[in-house]
């Protein structure tokens, strides 16, 4: 039971849905530009920089949110599964983000939401994440390759903690830990599966910090958070 409300309570906090509220605060349906996603890089193309920037802010925070208030219900009645609950917690935030109901679940992708998911779990994991993304990042300007290399260094990183005991959960939710970890990877995945498509074609759009001097708007990419 306590599972299925950590679910709830992230789902709820997911609904807020940053871009979205921020587009309409500016007249548009986030949605009906772009690549079509409530996430961070279509905040981006279409509103600019600082839409960007809240948007990725508020996406990872509603996510820390969550798994907040989680901690405050049960850290003290269940402190042996409070990491667990809180990855509960942070799972159904990237579903709330990804799948709002009075949005026709039409959100985003996750990848900011996993962002608080992966800060909110271990600071260590969360130093390399940061060097595993933006490395890629600096070296392909391809953001979804980045964003699931992310995942596939969480579930990695989280294995080998697990396994040597210094990701301190109980062997009893260990492999829970690490089923759930998988099942969110795999949605991230299949979130992506089109700009997956385009890496493997060479077709993906680049993402660049700078305009190009060209002047080229192609070159925001298609992986919203």
């Amino acid at each position: 039971m306590e599972r299925i409300i950590c679910l709830i309570i992230g789902y709820c906090c997911g609904l807020f849905q940053t871009s979205y509220y921020y587009g309409k605060m500016h007249g548009i349906d986030i949605r009906q530009h772009g690549s079509g996603n409530a996430g961070t890089t279509n905040a981006l193309r279409t509103l600019g920089k600082r839409a960007g920037i809240i948007t990725l802010v508020g996406d990872c925070l509603k996510c820390m949110l969550a798994v907040w208030i989680v901690r405050l219900i049960y850290g003290r009645t269940y402190p042996d599964m409070i990491r667990l609950l809180g990855l509960y917690a942070s799972a159904g935030t990237i579903l709330g983000h990804n799948f709002p109901f009075y949005l026709k679940f039409k959100g985003g992708k996750g990848i900011a939401a996993t962002a608080g998911m992966i800060i909110s779990f271990d600071w260590r994991i969360t130093l390399i994440e940061i060097v595993v993304f933006f490395g890629t990042f600096f070296i392909t300007h391809y953001v979804s390759l980045g964003s699931l290399l992310v995942y596939v260094f969480f579930i990695i990183l989280v294995v080998i903690m697990g396994q040597t005991g210094t990701l301190m959960i109980p062997r009893q939710y260990i492999m829970e830990t690490y089923v759930l970890v998988i099942l969110l990877a795999l949605l991230a995945f299949w979130q992506h599966r089109k700009n997956i498509v385009k890496l493997h074609n060479g077709t993906e759009n680049k993402t660049y910090l700078k305009k190009e001097k060209t002047g080229d708007d192609s070159n925001i990419e298609e992986s919203d958070s």
